[in-house]
């Protein structure tokens, strides 16, 4: 009872408005109590209204009343503060619909800050107090507040449950294993509890790993978006500036085309106006002697003719008028032709290779992207197979080209090949002129003693005998040694034989972004010879060493 007289103490002494105690209080004529703050600045929002009211229970006054000090009430609250009375709980202090309240509080309950599992009840933060303090109740188990206390008895015994039956996988009381539960496997709800947590722990560490992973792959698609991003403009950039040069280049040629056809032009008009003029002159000149000799002729007395006839001026030399001799003409058509053969030539340049672009730009090495497998039958190769040309700038001396340079045959005697940097000068070796990436399929096929066949980097030693020169002796070349006996696989000076069917015809299958590199023996069948699996870090270049011949074949 007397927490209750506090309590009602509370509220009596409390302003409705700041919902704490009473600061200056001030009584208005309806007998209400405010501090008087908080009833001016109510009165000073209300003044549009120009009627002034009671906040609780909205009796109006006219005119505004005059606030004064109610100085009983304020001695009275000073003196109550001394003996303890605190202020009133705020509103966020009460329990809501969707609280757990104190099951001690009377009138408006506060929420709860605790339930007890032994108790059954819930407690604000002073109704929980004795639960610290007193020694009976220190051994009760809390826990947040819950409304759930009562499934925590046992409807059968209406005993608190704090057993764990594991054959019906159910909380029970103490008194459960006597009936319902007889000869099950029971422990109690703490043991159950601990085993439990522990397979919680364990879920909780797989799940927080599984984060881990998943933000660290989070982290490198990220990454990867940036790189995708990043690359993606600097290609846009790079092929800008090489299309913007093609360009400057062709305007270039355009106008060197134009100022050359135009002085050209200039040249031949002012040749041929200027033999029109010596023309002209001369047919003045013709008309006027032949108006003299019209003259003369129609002279009638014979003396007077014959006495002028010596007095007319002989004719000048006649012009050269050769040049202009009845013939089929050619002016600039020539020209025409000549940039027509160009643009032919272009557009043959750029209709091959425009394929070779637009595969190697889906051919983006993404993250989330997977190689393709490698195809299983020929045809399925075949979509893949490249034309292959060989560089005469990377031939050795000894090899003579053929067949458009798709073929090459090992001579005795030395080419006649101008010197170049690229040129193998120690082993009879050749590189193709195209660069390999993406997905490639070719075919060679050979004769005589045998063939290397190779592929590799651009910057390969080039020069004299060493292996850093020979296919399949260092680590910028991969070759496949075939002869009239057997097979070999060369890296890096490692040799590996290999086995297969004999054939004078071998394919060959590059996945340059999967790093693979197959090599097949073609007959009837194809069979695979020996796989390459590998990371290859710059573009490759087809390579051949030949015994006696080899070719590059046309595949369909």
């Amino acid at each position: 009872m007397a927490q209750k007289g506090v309590q009602l103490d509370r509220e009596t002494f409390s302003c409705s408005i700041c919902l704490d105690l009473l600061k200056d209080p001030v009584t208005i004529p309806c007998g209400h109590s405010y501090c008087m703050n908080c009833i001016k600045s109510f009165w000073d929002e209300e003044e549009e209204k120009k009627i002034p009211s009671c906040p609780q229970c909205r009796q109006t006054f006219t005119p505004r009343p005059v606030l004064l000090k109610n100085t009983m009430l304020a001695v009275l609250v000073e003196e109550l503060k001394k003996t303890g009375l605190q202020a009133a709980p705020a509103d966020h202090c009460y329990a809501g619909p969707e609280d757990v309240a104190c099951d001690v509080c009377t009138g408006r309950k506060l929420k709860a800050l605790k339930s007890c599992l032994v108790c059954l009840a819930s407690y604000c933060e002073k109704h929980l107090q004795p639960h610290y303090d007193a020694a009976p109740f220190k051994k009760h188990k809390l826990v947040e507040p819950s409304k759930k206390l009562q499934e925590n008895i046992c409807s059968r015994h209406d005993e608190v449950m704090k057993m764990f039956c594991r054959t019906d996988r159910q909380s029970i009381c103490y008194l459960c294993p006597v009936d319902e539960h007889k000869g099950h496997d029971t422990v109690s709800a703490a043991a159950e509890r601990t085993e439990r947590q522990r397979e919680l722990e364990v879920s909780r560490q797989n799940i927080q790993q599984r984060i881990q992973d998943r933000e660290k792959d989070v982290k490198v698609l990220q990454q990867e978006v940036e790189a995708i991003n990043g690359s993606a403009d600097k290609a846009v950039e790079d092929s800008e500036k090489i299309f913007t040069e093609l360009i400057r280049l062709m305007e270039k040629r355009r106008s060197d085309v134009k100022r050359q056809l135009r002085s050209q032009q200039d040249t031949e008009v002012s040749r041929v106006k200027e033999l029109q003029e010596k023309l002209e002159q001369e047919i003045t000149e013709l008309k006027r002697k032949d108006a003299e000799l019209k003259q003369l002729s129609h002279t009638e007395d014979h003396t007077q003719f014959l006495h002028n006839y010596p007095s007319l001026s002989a004719l000048s030399e006649s012009t050269d008028s050769s040049s202009i001799n009845i013939r089929p003409l050619r002016y600039f058509e020539d020209v025409t032709a000549a940039v027509s053969e160009v643009r032919d030539k272009l557009q043959d340049v750029l209709t091959e290779t425009w394929t070779n672009v637009l595969e190697t730009v889906t051919e983006v090495d993404v993250l989330l992207s997977g190689p393709e497998p490698e195809p299983t039958t020929r045809a399925g190769f075949l979509r893949y197979s490249c034309e292959i040309t060989l560089d005469p700038n990377t031939a050795n001396t000894c090899l003579l080209l053929s067949e458009g340079n798709r073929k090459v045959t090992l001579m005795r005697k030395q080419q006649s090949y101008s010197s170049h940097p690229d040129r193998f000068t120690g082993w009879p070796q050749v590189l193709s002129r195209e660069s390999l990436t993406g997905r490639c399929y070719w075919e060679v096929e050979w004769r005589g003693g045998g063939v290397f066949i190779a592929v590799a980097y651009k910057n390969i030693s080039r020069t004299g005998r060493s292996d850093e020169c020979l296919f399949g002796f260092n680590d910028k070349s991969w070759a496949l040694h075939c002869d009239r006996n057997d097979y070999n696989f060369l890296y890096n000076k490692v040799k590996t034989p290999v086995s297969g069917p004999r054939s004078s015809r071998v394919g060959v299958y590059l996945d340059h972004r999967a790093g693979i590199l197959s090599f097949y023996s073609i007959s009837k069948t194809m069979t695979l010879l020996h796989r390459v699996q590998t990371t290859f870090t710059q573009p490759l270049y087809a390579g051949l060493c030949p015994f006696s011949s080899a070719e590059f074949c046309k595949v369909k």
